[in-house]
């Protein structure tokens, strides 16, 4: 495959925009995030629950999960190479996290169309057990790329 044949391949510019963002990413690498898959309106990305991160209940602080969740909501809708913000999250817990559990957010686009989106994002624990679903709300800024290519 020619590099002008990858650069317009939408996994291939999902990887770069996920390579791009990361490495200016100091909120997710500072919690220990890693990104374990992206695509075109995807992301996966995954998070150890610390000590430094429970509350007075020992149990992870909701803004922990929400940061977790709303990392993979910006992997997820950025994923095209434009760069895109949130107008709006909704954030629901389920159930506690403890010092240990390893939690996944998951991001799926739902909804794309011109210069706004909605993504619904599911946190589990290393279980299965759902932690908190999220709904996003993303904005594409117009002209603005994400990486350059």
């Amino acid at each position: 495959m020619s590099e002008a044949t990858q650069v317009l391949d939408p996994q291939a510019i999902a990887e770069k925009v996920r390579d791009g963002m990361f490495a200016n990413d100091q909120a997710s690498k500072g919690l220990g995030m890693e990104i374990e898959a992206v695509g075109p309106g995807y992301a996966k990305i995954s998070m150890a629950v610390r000590a430094d991160m429970l509350n007075g209940f020992a149990i992870i602080h909701g803004g922990f999960v929400t940061t977790l969740a709303d990392s993979a909501f910006a992997f997820s809708c950025n994923s095209y190479n434009e760069q895109t913000v949130a107008s709006g999250i909704s954030v629901d817990f389920i159930a506690p996290a403890r010092e240990g559990d390893v939690l996944t957010a998951e991001a799926t686009e739902v909804a794309l169309s011109g210069r706004t989106g909605v993504y619904d994002v599911k946190v589990t624990n290393q279980r299965g057990d759902t932690i908190a679903v999220m709904r996003g709300k993303s904005y594409r800024l117009k002209g603005r790329v994400v990486v350059p290519q």
